[in-house]
């Protein structure tokens, strides 16, 4: 018999790659979407066959994580036997502007999905996947992050999490259901959302590389960052679900760089020669004809930035059988390819 697995935030970066790995995987995948006036299904809509085809292995229902009746409606009505919950709201900055918003989606959300799963007599069949972010670490003095460093949260989004994965734990103790967390770090690919950093850094360069964009405008351009790519890190949530035990899993990639070298990386890939003057707030980045590209602009930094987040996954490597497979250059390549595909 099929395995069915359940989606919440099947429509983001993540669901989409997700939804894709288990269908390969033979399951059966029902997905959560939000009813609204347009359908945001753009990430999935090469596999969704329709409600109208019998046999199909991607079912969608309309809900939300913030309606505590729906969430134990499709729970209860799909019976899965795993519960992927990537629904947030998942913009660090934007968690400063809707803080509220973001606590209801990303700490309540999961406390009702566990909930929902508390209330079913079978709970013990179904295991649950809650995704955390290295942002719960923030501003962590360790210059590498594991699953025993102390988190540290400097925006309501990581903040958020942190209560996500807390909640997590409690429910996996006190009443013994199979609940982990994944902590995993950035991950981007083509499919990121274009407020994201990576995305807006390759999709702004490629369109001034095709004399459709003049400027870029960024932030702090010296954040460390360990980036891999998301189709790796859907993997590893479905490692996490399929291991023995339920348990907590840094994913990372061990890896490190700042925005302005995955900047340099994309520019060099395009054939832009980019020439860096100033300091601070006035730096800038011109390319050889001295037309400005990169500007830096106070409205694009956090409240409370975010310097260094560097992983180590190996926990992860020894327990799950698990390493990230795309190195930043195939990333940044792979991002390009489909920017030009699509603006050329």
């Amino acid at each position: 018999m099929k395995k069915k697995a359940l989606i919440f935030g099947i429509t983001g970066q993540d669901g989409a790659y997700l939804a894709r790995f288990l269908i390969k995987k033979k399951y059966t995948v029902h997905g959560v979407i939000r009813r609204s006036s347009s359908l945001n299904t753009g990430r999935i809509d090469d596999i969704y066959q329709g409600p109208d085809i019998k046999k199909r292995n991607l079912i969608l229902h309309f809900g939300d994580s913030i309606d505590t009746s729906s969430v134990f409606k499709i729970i209860s009505k799909t019976l899965p036997d795993e519960i992927y919950n990537l629904s947030a709201q998942s913009h660090v900055a934007v968690s400063f502007e809707v803080p509220e918003y973001t606590s209801n989606v990303d700490a309540l959300g999961t406390l009702r999905i566990l909930e929902a799963i508390k209330s079913l007599k079978n709970k013990k069949k179904i295991k649950f996947y809650q995704a955390g972010t290295s942002e719960m670490f923030g501003g962590s003095s360790k210059e590498v992050q594991n699953e025993k460093t102390m988190f540290d949260p400097k925006s309501p989004y990581a903040a958020s999490k942190v209560y996500a994965h807390s909640i997590t734990k409690i429910y996996r103790d006190a009443y013994k259901i199979f609940a982990s967390n994944g902590i995993l770090f950035n991950h981007e690919s083509p499919l990121r959302g274009e407020t994201f950093v990576t995305k807006k850094i390759i999709k702004a360069l490629t369109l001034i590389k095709l004399g459709k964009q003049k400027t870029l405008y960024l932030g702090n351009i010296y954040a460390k960052r360990d980036w891999g790519h998301a189709k790796d890190y859907v993997e590893a949530m479905w490692k996490i679900l399929n291991h023995k035990v339920p348990d907590d899993f840094v994913i990372s990639t061990n890896k490190q760089i700042t925005v302005k070298k995955f900047i340099e990386i994309a520019s060099k890939k395009l054939d832009m020669k980019l020439k860096w003057k100033g300091k601070g707030i006035n730096e800038k980045a011109y390319d050889s004809r001295g037309k400005l590209i990169i500007k830096i602009i106070p409205r694009y930094f956090r409240p409370l930035e975010v310097d260094n987040l560097k992983g180590n996954f190996s926990k992860a490597k020894r327990l799950l059988n698990w390493k990230p497979k795309t190195t930043i250059v195939q990333l940044i390549d792979e991002m390009i390819a489909f920017e030009l595909k699509n603006n050329g």
